[in-house]
């Protein structure tokens, strides 16, 4: 039971982590469609602040639970998981992701945005590209190996 538990937490937290992800790029696409519109630009930044400080608790508590988790199997279990070798090396590509957000959030924040909207639209995919392994791996692992 405390197993399943943990394992609710975990993706509650992840999908929190997941809204961010898709929703601070999209806001990014907003602000810099903005132009010199100095009160919108203050808008976007308050968002995007408060934003990455909620997916930042979603990412950190996802990472906390799951390694709790991996705790709760025991070594030898985790060390017979290949497909979740394979999925924590994702949430490492992740979370690199999430840093990079961050940057841009300062960089906005500094005034300092060099890209164009069509460059957010892209970057907005990205975590796609992430969650659709993470999920099959999840939900397919004993099909797997």
């Amino acid at each position: 039971m405390l197993y399943l538990s943990a394992k609710a937490l975990h993706v509650i937290f992840m999908v929190t982590w997941f809204a961010g992800l898709f929703y601070l790029p999209r806001l990014f696409v907003y602000h810099a469609m903005t132009g010199n519109e100095a009160a919108a630009s203050e808008r976007f930044k308050v968002m995007e602040r408060k934003l990455y400080a909620i997916m930042g608790i979603g990412a950190v508590l996802t990472v906390l639970i799951g390694v709790w988790m991996i705790w709760l199997l025991g070594a030898s279990a985790f060390a017979a998981m290949h497909w979740l070798h394979i999925k924590i090396a994702l949430v490492v590509l992740l979370g690199i992701y999430h840093l990079y957000l961050g940057r841009l959030v300062r960089t906005f924040k500094d005034d300092r945005n060099v890209y164009g909207h069509v460059f957010y639209r892209w970057l907005n995919e990205l975590p796609v590209f992430i969650l659709f392994p993470v999920v099959f791996l999840a939900i397919l692992k004993p099909a797997l190996w």
